[in-house]
């Protein structure tokens, strides 16, 4: 018999998580946190297990997820934000260090830490996908966030693999 490992869209009593947003486009992730926060209470959360934390800009996310997440107080730490695409290179070089420092704390602390930083080429995009026309990305976060606590609660320890 083969067996499966699914997480559910579920907040156990037990469970507490992170949000970081970024303060910059804060027009956006205003709105990308008032989804992830609807998101976990909706599935279970109370205010008391969801912390909040700003930070000026999406470069600044990874360092402020590292230390939430090697701190053990929480199950996963989301991470929001919005880099709009301009006429220099800044974009590539903020979204490039961003998305690479954040993909590094999961695997090196075992705390899923999720990925909810738009890039969009202009404003529009980016507010279509903070609640306008696609869904709300900080939504889909925090559900992202929510199963990958169910997975990594039904894994063997990682000292055990």
């Amino acid at each position: 018999m083969i067996s499966e490992v699914h997480g559910q869209l579920s907040v156990q009593p037990q469970q507490h998580y992170a949000i970081i947003t970024a303060e910059f486009n804060g027009l956006i992730t205003a709105r990308l946190t008032d989804g992830a926060v609807e998101a976990l209470l909706r599935h279970g959360a109370t205010e008391k297990q969801i912390t909040k934390i700003s930070v000026p800009g999406s470069f600044e996310i990874p360092t402020v997820a590292g230390r939430l997440a090697k701190s053990g107080k929480f199950t996963a730490v989301i991470c929001l934000g919005c880099i709009i695409r301009g006429q220099t290179a800044h974009f590539d070089h903020v979204a490039q260090q961003a998305a690479r420092g954040i993909a590094e704390i999961g695997p090196a602390t075992g705390i899923p830490t999720i990925f909810g930083i738009i890039t969009a080429d202009t404003v529009e995009q980016a507010m279509d996908r903070a609640g306008l026309k696609m869904g709300n990305a900080g939504w889909n976060a925090a559900c992202a966030a929510m199963e990958m606590a169910g997975v990594m609660q039904q894994l063997p320890p990682a000292e055990n693999v």
